[in-house]
């Protein structure tokens, strides 16, 4: 229960740092979003659905590659990263699933001083 409570009390603390940024409380999605973007390198006006999809993938292979989830293959012509999966996930309950996702948010931004 500790794990869980410390893990809540870290990500009230990024959500905080990312609404003073952004001026509105970001969710889980918004925050891959983000860091798709990040990673991505390229800011857009406009990106499209599949590329936003693409984006938030991008994020997930990022945050659970220090893991050994996933690594980077190659980045294509239009500067796209694509990633290799070198471990299946574990089963997990959804419940899991977000505070495991939140743990490599929160571990990617500390890794960035933010």
């Amino acid at each position: 229960m500790q794990f869980s409570d410390d893990l809540q009390s870290r990500w009230w603390k990024l959500e905080e740092k990312l609404m003073e940024r952004f001026g509105k409380k970001p969710d889980v999605e918004s925050i891959l979003y983000l860091i798709g973007i990040q990673e991505f390198g390229e800011i857009r006006k406009k990106f499209s659905k599949e590329q936003k999809q693409d984006l938030m993938h991008i994020a997930v292979c990022t945050l659970l590659s220090p893991s050994g989830y996933y690594e980077l293959s190659h980045v294509d012509e239009d500067g796209w990263p694509h990633f290799t999966q070198l471990k299946p996930m574990p089963n997990m309950m959804p419940h899991e699933q977000e505070n495991f996702l939140k743990d490599h948010i929160l571990l990617y931004f500390q890794n960035l001083d933010y």
